[in-house]
């Protein structure tokens, strides 16, 4: 468990700004109420905020009534764009990086300045706040100790299925951003390159039309073959493959393996854990493995 930091500490580290430092500050997915007080304060300290699209960040400055100047910085003028932030930031300026939505740099504009800043030395702090990825993760209802976060898929037929066949042999829940205009091609493509798994997908998370839609994939891919597509991008987290029962020669070889290490009850104890089976059907079959 993390140590929670006391009032005074969390006020302290707020405040504390650094010269010719880019501020990474996530902004709401929707819901303006995410907004940290924290990533409003450092849009309003900081020189200058590059932002993905001005036209849609100035709407978020002047709820939150900030004026500080902005400029555009994407992945079509970065290489313009680039080197005279990075002056700035040399010079010792305070600048904030914001993407359209969300937090830079999850399937938005940023690593290649990030990257280069790092090499550079030149400081890179994190505002973090909201995520659709996380957000999606926090209310799917499928297993999150462990995930794989694969982006957007490819937008053509071969290269998506050779996406999928590499997620196929991933560990863990899958999480995927998806338009919605390609729901109808994406859906069927992983059922065939995954199976029949369960799926989540999330939809305009924190705004109004919020909507968490769950089933089987082989359920939405039909749904949506011939549903309208539905608005506003999509969070995608598909639950694990469901692991196989070992045949009983297998198991019996595992146990014989532990057996000969353990006493009978801590060898059943093992092959549970590495097998998912139940330890009282284990210890019995290793009682009679033993005599």
């Amino acid at each position: 468990m993390e140590s929670q930091p006391s009032a005074a500490d969390s006020k302290s580290k707020s405040s504390r700004m650094v010269g010719g430092a880019l501020y990474v500050v996530a902004t709401p997915i929707g819901n303006l109420g995410d907004m940290t007080y924290r990533a409003v304060e450092v849009l309003k300290a900081v020189q200058a905020i590059a932002c993905e699209d001005t036209r849609v960040t100035r709407k978020l400055l002047q709820h939150f009534d900030i004026h500080t100047p902005s400029f555009s910085y994407n992945d079509h003028n970065g290489a313009q764009v680039r080197p005279k932030l990075i002056a700035k930031l040399q010079a010792g300026e305070m600048i904030a990086l914001v993407s359209d939505a969300g937090t830079p740099l999850i399937s938005d504009p940023g690593y290649k300045l990030v990257s280069e800043l790092r090499s550079l030395h030149i400081p890179v702090i994190s505002i973090p706040g909201a995520s659709s990825v996380t957000a999606a993760l926090s209310v799917c209802g499928l297993p999150t100790d462990q995930f794989h976060f694969a982006g957007f898929l490819p937008s053509k037929a071969q290269a998506r299925a050779s996406a999928i066949a590499r997620l196929a042999q991933m560990d863990g829940s899958l999480v995927l951003l998806e338009s919605p205009r390609r729901l109808d091609a994406c859906l069927p493509a992983l059922l065939a390159g995954l199976g029949n798994r369960e799926v989540v997908l999330a939809r305009e998370i924190t705004k109004l039309h919020e909507e968490i839609k769950s089933g089987m994939l082989a359920d939405l891919a039909a749904h949506y073959a011939t549903a309208p597509a539905p608005k506003g991008e999509l969070v995608i987290v598909i639950a694990p493959a469901e692991k196989s029962a070992p045949a009983a020669d297998d198991i019996d070889a595992l146990l014989r393996a532990a057996l000969a290490q353990y006493p009978v009850k801590e060898a059943a104890a093992q092959v549970a854990a590495q097998t998912g089976l139940g330890r009282s059907e284990l210890y019995q079959r290793a009682l009679a493995l033993k005599s």
